[in-house]
């Protein structure tokens, strides 16, 4: 029962904190409820039981992440002055296609069909341990290929970035 009323506070505030998002005119204010909106989302994480995927959620999206956007508007120096004003034609186009596309997707979520909760409730689905236990038995060449990739182009990254003495 509170898990329910949870989840909708949870999405009433990942709603609303989405929709100040694009509302809020200073870009710094925008990117901070973008961060809360990213919190929101991890609640809903945590109440799916993958608490795992909270904790990275939280750590990629609202810590590194937004860190590169705060950088990103600070180097930039956003203001009212120098942003291009647009004309009234390239703003009703853009309401045109975004009411097509909300279209479209309503018209194709028309026919979905929802999924039927059961009540079978397995504890341990969502923990690290089990994550552990399959990427190790069942992805394990996959995982270790992808970890040298990653080398080699850090390799690749850094020979690259050298400057060369001569």
């Amino acid at each position: 029962m509170i898990t329910t009323y949870l989840f909708y506070l949870l999405t009433f505030l990942a709603i609303m904190f989405a929709i100040r998002v694009v509302s809020t005119k200073n870009p710094i204010h925008s990117v901070l409820y973008l961060v809360m909106t990213f919190f929101a989302i991890a609640g809903h994480y945590v109440l799916l039981n993958a608490q795992f995927l909270a904790a990275v959620h939280i750590i990629v999206y609202a810590g590194a992440i937004m860190v590169l956007f705060l950088f990103l508007i600070m180097l930039l120096n956003l203001n009212k002055e120098t942003e291009p004003h647009k004309s009234v034609w390239l703003k009703t186009s853009a309401v045109v296609a975004s009411g097509l596309l909300l279209l479209v997707l309503v018209g194709a979520l028309k026919g979905a069909s929802t999924i039927q909760a059961t009540n079978t409730f397995n504890p341990n689905i969502g923990l690290i341990e089990n994550l552990g236990k399959t990427l190790f038995n069942d992805f394990l060449l996959p995982f270790e290929l992808s970890s040298v990739l990653l080398l080699s182009a850090m390799v690749g990254a850094v020979m690259l970035g050298k400057k060369s003495i001569k």
